[in-house]
C-alpha cells in the first residue's frame, strides 16, 4: 500500500522513480500473487464517514490529494454498509496497472537486503520486511526492532453456506441502498450454541511460538481466541455482537450472538468472517468454525493464519519528515513506522513520496499540520508517542489537538464534526502550499 502510493505521488510530481518489489520471486507467509498493493488481512478500508469517523477523514484527505489508493478503492467497491470494502484482486490488479503504465515509475522485481547509501529512498516494506532487511535495520538501529503478531481471517465460499438459517442485513439496516443494507451475512447462534463455541475454541489447538517468541498483538486485529480468553462474554460485545439485527427467519427470537461475514469480492462468491482473525491450526480451525449456525458445511478459500509483524520505534528513529534520523537519504512508510491499518499505511507512503519529491526539485515541503488526519499520525508516531511503550496506532480523534470547547462540552457527534470540520481547512491549505501533482 505505502510503497504504490509513494511511487505514484513522486512520479506525479514529475520525479523519475523505480518500484522494487521483491514477490513473486521472494514470497512472503500470507501474499499470493505479486501484485501490488494486495490486502491479506481483510478487504476492508473501514468506515468512510468523513464527518465523524477519524479513518473517513483520512480518505477524505488521501482522495483531495489524487491518491491511488483511494481513486483505485473507490472504483472496485463492495457494498458494506457505512465501511468502504474493496474485491481484492480485482484492486491490486488495478493499482497494479495503473503503476506499471506510469511513464516516470520504472519497476525492479528483486530483494533489497541491505540499507542503501546513495540516492534517495523510500522503505516501504509493510508488516512482512524480509529477514535480509529486517537484519539489515537491526545492525543499523543497534537495537531489537519491534514486533508484534498479526493474524488473517479465514474466507469462505458464499455457496457452501446454508441460507436458510443465515441472513443478509446490515447492522441497524445502514445504508442508502438495499444493496448497502444487506451487505453483511449473519449467522445467529443460541446461547448454548455460545457456549459450546466458545468451548470448542478455547480448547482448539493453536499455533505455538517460538522459543523466544513473545506474542505481542494489536488490539485492533486481536485473535478471536486470545479475546475469548479474556472472558467468555468478550466476543459477544466484540466480532460476535447480536444488536441492531434481526433474523427473518425467526423474528420473534433475538440471537444470543452473531457471527457476520462481509463480501470479499465483486461476484459476491467469496465472504470473509468479519473480526475472526485466528491462529488456531488448520484441521481444529475448520472443525470449529463449521460449529456456526449455517457454516455447518463451509468450504474455505483461504482459512486463517498468523505471521510475525517488524516495525520500528519511529519516535527515536524517525523525523517528522519521517527520514531516518542516522540515514538521511532513506524515509519510511507504512505499518513499518508504527502506523496500523491498510488506510494508514497508504497515507504515510503519500506524505513520504511527495516529500521525497520536493527534496530532490528543490523545494521545502513541511509535514502537514497536527490538526489533520495524515498530520496527527506523523506527530504521534514521530515524537508525540512514548518510545518506551510504542504500539502500533490506527488514526484516531485521541491523536488530534484538542478541539476549542466554547458554548460548554460539546456531544460527541458535535465534537467530531468540528474535528474533521478543521482537519478538511488545515489539510486544504496545506495542499495549497505543496505540489498538488495532477495524475500524467
Amino acid at each position: 500500500m505505502a510503497g504504490s502510493e509513494a511511487a505514484w505521488q513522486a512520479a506525479n510530481m514529475g520525479v523519475p522513480v523505480t518500484l522494487h518489489e521483491m514477490r513473486p520471486a521472494v514470497e512472503t507467509f500470507a501474499h499470493r500473487t505479486g501484485n501490488f498493493a494486495e490486502m491479506v488481512c481483510s478487504n476492508s478500508f473501514r468506515s468512510d464517514d468523513d464527518e465523524q469517523n477519524a479513518v473517513g477523514l483520512l480518505h477524505w484527505e488521501m482522495r483531495a490529494a489524487n491518491g491511488l489508493i483511494m481513486e483505485m478503492a473507490d472504483q472496485h467497491a463492495l457494498p458494506a454498509g457505512g465501511a468502504l470494502a474493496v474485491d481484492r484482486d480485482r484492486f491490486a490488479q488495478a493499482v497494479t496497472a495503473k503503476l506499471n503504465s506510469h511513464p516516470l515509475i520504472e519497476v525492479s522485481f528483486e530483494e533489497i537486503a541491505a540499507i542503501p547509501n546513495t540516492g534517495q529512498w523510500i522503505i516501504s516494506t509493510g508488516p512482512l520486511t524480509s529477514g535480509a532487511l529486517a537484519d539489515a535495520i537491526q545492525r543499523e538501529t543497534g537495537a531489537e526492532a519491534l514486533a508484534f503478531f498479526d493474524a488473517i481471517a479465514p474466507i469462505i465460499y458464499f455457496d457452501s453456506i446454508d441460507m436458510s438459517k443465515a441472513w443478509m442485513q446490515s447492522r441497524y439496516d445502514k445504508g442508502d441502498t438495499e444493496e448497502e443494507r444487506t451487505a453483511y451475512l449473519n449467522c445467529p447462534m443460541t446461547k448454548d450454541q455460545y457456549e459450546a463455541f466458545i468451548d470448542a475454541l478455547l480448547a482448539a489447538e493453536k499455533t505455538e511460538f517460538k522459543a523466544g517468541e513473545t506474542a505481542g498483538y494489536f488490539d485492533g486485529c486481536l485473535p478471536i481466541e486470545v479475546m475469548a480468553e479474556r472472558g467468555r462474554e468478550t466476543l459477544r460485545f466484540g466480532p460476535m455482537k447480536p444488536v441492531g439485527l434481526t433474523n427473518p427467519h425467526q423474528p420473534d427470537i433475538k440471537p444470543y450472538a452473531v457471527v457476520q461475514l462481509r463480501r470479499d469480492n465483486a461476484l459476491g462468491t467469496l465472504y470473509n468472517i468479519v473480526g475472526f482473525q485466528t491462529k488456531m491450526k488448520y484441521g481444529a480451525q475448520s472443525d470449529v468454525l463449521r460449529m456456526i449456525p449455517g457454516l455447518e458445511d463451509a468450504k474455505f478459500a483461504r482459512l486463517g493464519g498468523i505471521h510475525r509483524n517488524t516495525f520500528l520505534n519511529s519516535p527515536t528513529l524517525l523525523g517528522s519528515d519521517l527520514k531516518w534520523k542516522t540515514h538521511p537519504n532513506v524515509r519510511f512508510a507504512g505499518q513499518i513506522t508504527g502506523v496500523e491499518g491498510y488506510v494508514e499505511s497508504a497515507a504515510m507512503g503519500l506524505l513520504a513520496g511527495r516529500m521525497a519529491a520536493a527534496e530532490i526539485l528543490g523545494e521545502s515541503l513541511q509535514p502537514p499540520p497536527p490538526e489533520t488526519a495524515m498530520g496527527a499520525l506523523v506527530s504521534h508516531i514521530t515524537g508525540g508517542a512514548d518510545a518506551k511503550t510504542f504500539q502500533p496506532m490506527n488514526v484516531n480523534f485521541g491523536l488530534f489537538p484538542p478541539v476549542d470547547a466554547k458554548g460548554g462540552r460539546r456531544n460527541r457527534t458535535t465534537r467530531y464534526k468540528a474535528y474533521t470540520d478543521r482537519a478538511k481547512s488545515a489539510w486544504t491549505d496545506w495542499l495549497r502550499l505543496a505540489r498538488a501533482p495532477e495524475a500524467v
